[in-house]
């Protein structure tokens, strides 16, 4: 989900630094990119070797280490996040940040931040009151800082009120939010199919087609990106399913891929099926390697997965893929009818850089309505968001 984002995490000295790895571990889980920016007094409370040990990457907390590779490495840092969290934030440090004092390297850092900001107080309750403190973060909020408040409870001190630093899971929600503004899914559930099948012909050979599972995975990201809850039927596939799908479902043939679409489809919003089943399958497996000269192959058709969808689909949407070599636009307008579908996501395998092992597509796109739009070759990154706008219109 966060794979091209990187994170700055700054960690100040109190005892919600725990808290802290917390951060990077959900983080790096979601894809990103993490740097930790410490201050001296939090190393008191978990050490660097701890932070860097979850982030790959080396802790950043003395001004004038000369043990690295020469950069000025607080507008490094600042140059390359593409959001701040401090966490948690202590009241001196966000006294600093209120009045631009950069004595540290984390301050110093923050100072030199162009990208959004996000700081999550802990502190004492009485100290979170304290009208110097609220004065400080309402300046903050002024200029843009996003704050998350904190919770109530018993803090470590023994007093009982508002000062915890609100949880992990909370922290990384907003910076989500913060990073991914366009959550227009968030609340809908979405199957998608990606990648080929096969087909066994006999112990060592099979049957399948040129799918790469591309277009279907990019989707299913974009989906999950944008607030949806996303399960993956996938087939075989070349490339790196992400930790953050809600649910993946592996198959090899196209019996396997009906049955998962079958059992999985009532509970979704939207169904989108951008794999590329076989249509036949041999009339016999057989379980040894075939030998001989000549080898025919008597083959049957397989169950028809868009077709059944389409019965049985009721409200829910549909979305079809059709990748033809010749008559694309006749061939996607009868797939629309044939199998009931809402939309079709139709494509020119044969054009260049459209179709299948590449990472552009040319796509046009049919609705139920007769209406119609002609997208140009793009990243299937990006056909995958115009896909999903083209379904909520």
């Amino acid at each position: 989900m966060l794979s091209n984002f990187n994170v700055l995490l700054g960690v100040s000295g109190g005892i919600a630094c725990y808290k802290s790895c917390e951060i990077v571990s959900r983080l790096k889980k979601l894809g990103a990119g993490v740097d930790v920016v410490m201050t001296t007094h939090a190393t008191e409370f978990v050490s660097a070797l701890t932070f860097e040990t979850l982030s790959a990457r080396p802790v950043v907390s003395d001004m004038f280490n000369r043990d690295r590779q020469w950069e000025v490495e607080h507008i490094s840092l600042a140059k390359k996040a593409d959001i701040c969290i401090i966490a948690p934030a202590t009241a001196n440090v966000i006294a600093k940040l209120a009045e631009g004092i950069a004595d540290d390297m984390l301050t110093t850092t923050a100072l030199a931040l162009k990208c959004p900001i996000i700081i999550a107080p802990a502190m004492n309750t009485n100290m979170y009151s304290n009208v110097a403190v609220q004065a400080n973060l309402d300046a903050l909020k002024a200029r843009g800082f996003v704050v998350i408040e904190p919770t109530s409870g018993r803090l470590a001190c023994g007093d009982s009120g508002k000062g915890k630093m609100a949880e992990p899971a909370d922290i990384v929600a907003k910076a989500v939010d913060v990073l991914m503004p366009k959550r227009d899914y968030k609340g809908k559930k979405l199957l998608i199919t990606a990648g080929a099948t096969r087909e066994n012909i006999d112990g060592v050979r099979f049957i399948t087609n040129r799918s790469s599972g591309k277009m279907g995975v990019e989707i299913a990201k974009a989906a999950a990106r944008r607030g949806g809850e996303v399960v993956l039927v996938k087939g075989l596939t070349q490339v790196e399913i992400p930790s953050y799908i809600s649910k993946v479902i592996s198959v090899e043939s196209t019996a396997q891929m009906y049955d998962a679409v079958m059992e999985n489809y009532a509970d979704c919003d939207v169904i989108i099926k951008a794999a590329a089943p076989g249509d036949y399958r041999p009339v016999e497996t057989i379980t040894n390697k075939l030998k001989g000269d000549e080898i025919t192959l008597k083959l049957t058709k397989n169950p028809d997965i868009s077709k059944a969808v389409g019965e049985v689909k009721g409200d829910r949407k549909l979305i079809v893929f059709c990748a033809e070599t010749q008559d694309l636009l006749v061939s996607a307008k009868q797939k629309l009818q044939s199998k009931n579908a809402d939309m079709v996501v139709a494509n020119d395998v044969t054009a260049e850089g459209a179709g299948f092992d590449v990472d552009t597509n040319i796509v046009t796109i049919i609705k139920r309505d007769g209406s119609s739009a002609n997208y140009p070759k793009m990243k299937k990154s990006e056909v995958a968001d115009a896909i999903l706008d083209e379904a909520l219109k």
